[in-house]
């Protein structure tokens, strides 16, 4: 594992928010057991804590300490598209997670920086794209700078790409949201 992943899981396990290349477009993380990170990723994009944040990983077992149906994790696969699916939520998940709704959005990647850092910290990754409300998620450290006012405790590089955001399915209906 790199220095750089080493240090960004370091940062992330002490309470930090970092940026870093996703499956899809840059985004912003913290982990899930940190409550003012999550406030803080929120506060740094102006979101509203309505809409929730999606958790990240690279293994469904990181997933189990957030949903009330551990069984429903069985469903999700990594595919060609990358998905994010709604499931209810426990009652201990935090409502930054979920926002005004009864679900959690969880999507599995393997992709390998993402595994990397699951792996590092033990946990998932509380997942959002690298932008303030109603621009465009960040192609650059200079961008991240901008957009956030160098208040980010670390940066994995953005690969100058943003993808599709991923899809948007609630398992237990099978509505497709996006």
């Amino acid at each position: 594992m790199s220095f750089r992943v080493r240090l960004a899981a370091q940062y992330l396990k002490s309470g930090g928010v970092i940026s870093h290349p996703t499956d899809t477009i840059q985004g912003l993380a913290c982990l899930p057991s940190f409550e003012q990170s999550m406030q803080r990723i929120l506060q740094l994009k102006r979101r509203s804590t309505n809409k929730g944040l999606i958790l990240l990983a690279s293994n469904v077992s990181y997933f189990a300490n957030y949903v009330d149906d551990v069984s429903q994790l069985n469903k999700i696969k990594v595919g060609d598209v990358p998905t994010t699916y709604l499931l209810k939520a426990n009652q201990k998940t935090s409502k930054l997670l979920t926002g005004r709704f009864d679900t959690i959005a969880i999507r599995l990647t393997n992709d390998p920086l993402i595994t990397k850092l699951c792996q590092a910290s033990n946990s998932a990754l509380v997942s959002t794209s690298a932008n303030t409300s109603g621009k465009n998620s960040a192609t650059s450290v200079l961008e991240l700078n901008v957009f956030f006012k160098q208040e980010l405790d670390f940066i994995i590089t953005p690969q100058n790409y943003n993808n599709s955001p991923s899809k948007i399915i609630n398992l237990q209906t099978g509505e497709r949201i996006r």
